[in-house]
């Protein structure tokens, strides 16, 4: 469950037949130094094929996280991992450090979630400020850290090996695509923001590709991949796995359906016992190219 679609940790408990045993990993949402309110509603809205998300970033800060929010989560049942966002590399460094001596499993930087700077850009535009970023956490904490790309730079391997060489765990993509709504009657935005995030299965084409492009730099470093972008049916979290995914995450289909990664499981294992393959890890980068 990817960091965007279960707050932190409690939005679909009281869901029915909902449990976090059918999930690897849960990622808490974005979490600031500071406590944030986010931007001002509207934060979603539906698209043909997707939604579009302008959050801001809404957080109760670190320390609550810590604090607060940790203890009460029952880690026995499933992961937990967090998720840091920032604006200066000093509030990203700040944030892992204090989550390196907490019960998380592992460590999201969230480089590349479309926001409102000072300056236009998104962080991991710059290359080498990502994996400066990287470079300065990774000399925070001992935990596994995974860094989140996005699709919108010009080379995503470029930038893949970078936050290697600068010591991530793992490289999760893609990230929301960045795009906007407009109602046509008021001519204003849908939302709060004009710019927004992307994401459901309109993207997932995108993100198939960037997987297959990155985990071709990643496999001979033994750096693992997390596929994600439109995710609802077993079908498509097979489809991430050919492509080079270790692990598939889900983020907006649970929106649609809480109960989906349950249903992804009992898929896969049915696709893996009609083909006689033992486990997923066959799956992973079994892409037959042409020719």
């Amino acid at each position: 469950m990817l960091s965007g679609s279960n707050g932190f940790g409690n939005t679909y408990t009281r869901i029915e037949g909902f449990s976090y045993q059918d999930v690897g990993a849960v990622f808490l949402n974005g979490t600031t130094l500071q406590p944030r309110g986010g931007y001002p509603p509207h934060r979603l809205a539906e698209t043909a094929l997707g939604l579009l998300s302008a959050t801001g970033w809404p957080n109760p800060g670190v320390d609550a996280v810590v604090n607060t929010i940790l203890p009460a989560f029952a880690t026995e049942v499933t992961h937990i991992c967090a998720n840091v966002c920032g604006f200066t590399i000093e509030e990203y460094v700040e944030v892992t450090r204090r989550f390196d001596d907490t019960s998380v499993a592992a460590i999201e930087l969230n480089l590349s979630c479309p926001r409102d700077q000072a300056d236009g850009n998104i962080f991991d535009d710059d290359l080498e400020h990502s994996a400066r970023i990287v470079a300065a956490c990774r000399a925070v904490t001992t935990k596994p850290l995974i860094t989140k790309l996005s699709a919108h730079h010009a080379d995503i391997r470029a930038m893949a090996r970078r936050c290697i060489d600068a010591g991530t765990s793992a490289l999760s993509l893609i990230n929301t695509v960045p795009g906007a709504a407009i109602n046509i009657e008021s001519r204003r935005s849908v939302l709060g923001q004009l710019s927004a995030g992307l994401s459901g299965a309109a993207i997932k084409p995108i993100a198939i590709l960037n997987v297959m492009q990155v985990a071709e730099i990643a496999r001979p470093y033994g750096v693992a991949v997390i596929g994600q972008g439109g995710v609802r049916t077993p079908e498509d979290a097979i489809e991430f796995m050919i492509a080079g995914a270790d692990v598939v995450g889900v983020c907006t289909g649970l929106y649609y359906d809480p109960l989906v990664c349950t249903k992804i499981n009992a898929g896969i294992a049915a696709y893996l016992a009609r083909h006689h393959l033992s486990g997923v890890a066959q799956l992973t980068g079994s892409l037959h190219t042409q020719g």
